[in-house]
């Protein structure tokens, strides 16, 4: 099967002895919640209103770096600087402001069975997300409650380099005690897909935003789904590829 060459690919690139999965690692947006189009409304207001050019396209094409990078990139390309740290503050806590005003974003079709199936496995579910709004633990323990322990999530506050840097990634790894070869991780975003590729762990991306799917097999996807339903639908054939790895 397709799930079963990948795995073997990567571990044979990796130079791992086997796969042994223990854990599935989750971006947020895009994946858990359907909160793209607001996160991308939100920035796109504030960055235009700092006399930013940033379209809500580049919202995805930025998406799951820590809002601190996403600005300094930008103001860099503009004005061949970063921002100062005072107006990057700002302009964080105004997008915040915003995006809090809008209405709760629904959950991703199919990412609660998905991460209830994982947990039923026995495997470990953790979150591994840019974002760092105030509400973020209390949505998610909200909205899957009992599934992710508030140690195991990962925010745009836990790192200094976030994605595409493999930071985030490695630190769930670190805080949840799993080798790269142990985990999956779960992505939609290209920079996302790039830190669980550098992190050295297996990366399955879901194509739910208005990018090509090329952009997230180019970002070093081992596999494309075109919705996060479509893997809860295989997740089964996943797990089972995954488990003749396992010796």
């Amino acid at each position: 099967m397709i799930y079963g060459e990948a795995m073997k690919k990567h571990l044979q690139s990796h130079g791992y002895e086997a796969m042994r999965l223990r854990a599935v690692l989750f971006d947020m947006d895009g994946v858990l919640f359907n909160s793209m189009p607001l996160h991308a409304k939100a920035w796109s207001i504030v960055m235009n209103e700092a006399g930013y050019d940033f379209p809500e396209e580049s919202v995805y094409l930025n998406e799951g770096r820590t809002g601190s990078d996403t600005i300094n990139i930008v103001h860099t390309m503009q004005f061949g600087e970063p921002a100062s740290p005072a107006l990057v503050d700002t302009l964080c806590k105004k997008k915040c402001d915003i995006f809090d005003t809008y209405p709760e974003a629904p959950q991703m079709a199919g990412a609660h069975e998905l991460v209830k199936k994982v947990k039923q496995c026995g495997l470990t579910p953790m979150i591994v997300t840019g974002s760092g709004t105030p509400t973020l633990i209390a949505r998610i323990q909200g909205n899957f409650p009992g599934l992710f322990e508030e140690r195991h999530i990962i925010t745009g506050f836990d790192v200094k380099r976030g994605k595409p840097h493999p930071d985030p990634y490695l630190l769930a790894l670190e805080r949840g005690g799993f080798k790269p070869s142990e985990a999956i991780v779960v992505e939609n975003a290209p920079l996302g897909v790039t830190a669980g590729v550098a992190a050295g762990i297996f990366t399955i991306a879901a194509n739910t935003g208005p990018l090509s799917p090329d952009v997230l097999k180019e970002a070093g996807a081992n596999i494309v789904f075109r919705s996060v339903e479509e893997i809860c639908y295989e997740w089964e054939n996943i797990y089972s590829a995954a488990t003749r790895f396992s010796q």
